[in-house]
């Protein structure tokens, strides 16, 4: 979706996405851009955070060196830092809050960041608490919580978390898959026949549930800035 986005944009000669456990693979990618006039490629890792995946997975199947690699044909590949670490996230954040709960007074509402949470890798977990601390360090909610679905503090114990009247809870993930479609509202108490995802009524507090937000189309825009934020670090300082 975000590639179509760009693509329609015309900002580069071309656009393409490639997966690891789908197609087209990462491999695939290195016969992607065969046209002699594209001499620099943009590889934008679409991850929250930096991992395994970005450090080692990617890296390795992509064929590429360091920050910049030079393949045979003269074209340079460069590696841009992931999605997830962008310094609009927070806005980003904020945003899928305010549009997922607008009736809601912040002042009486909690916010969750929820993110996976694992003993094998705790780079997500990291980044869903620095976000929550800068969303709580601008005094805009009554609380502001980083929550997870594999490790304490747990998203299944919302209502032992939380206070409020209002608690909106926003998946710190890039897609819907089947954690942020179906495994998290199962652990907040949504029914699963639910056919929306807001304004729940459990246990005397007002749930709002908003999709991951990676989904968001804005995130085309991150997904530039990456590319253009490396591009800028690039520039040697004689040509500034």
């Amino acid at each position: 979706m975000h590639a179509a986005t760009i693509r329609e944009r015309r900002i580069f000669a071309d656009v393409a996405s490639c997966f690891w456990k789908e197609e087209p693979s990462l491999r695939d990618a290195l016969l992607f851009f065969r046209d002699p006039k594209i001499r620099e490629v943009y590889v934008v890792p679409n991850f929250i955070s930096e991992g395994y995946f970005t450090r080692t997975v990617i890296p390795r199947e992509l064929e590429l060196s360091g920050t910049e690699t030079v393949r045979l044909n003269g074209q340079v590949w460069k590696y841009c830092e992931p999605v997830g670490s962008h310094e609009t996230m927070t806005e980003h954040l904020l945003k899928r809050a305010r549009e997922t709960a607008p009736a809601a007074p912040e002042k009486e509402t909690t916010l969750l960041i929820v993110g996976h949470g694992t003993s094998l890798n705790d780079n997500s977990a990291v980044a869903a608490k620095e976000q929550a601390e800068k969303i709580r360090q601008r005094g805009l909610y009554s609380a502001v919580l980083n929550v997870y679905m594999e490790e304490p503090p747990l998203v299944s114990d919302w209502l032992n978390l939380t206070a409020t009247p209002n608690v909106v809870v926003v998946p710190f993930f890039i897609s819907d898959g089947l954690h942020s479609y179906e495994d998290i509202p199962v652990l907040i108490g949504i029914p699963a026949e639910s056919e929306t995802q807001t304004g729940h009524q459990v246990r005397g507090r007002s749930l709002f549930y908003s999709t991951a937000i990676g989904s968001d189309s804005r995130f085309a825009d991150v997904i530039i800035e990456q590319a253009m934020a490396f591009a800028r670090k690039r520039v040697p300082q004689s040509a500034l």
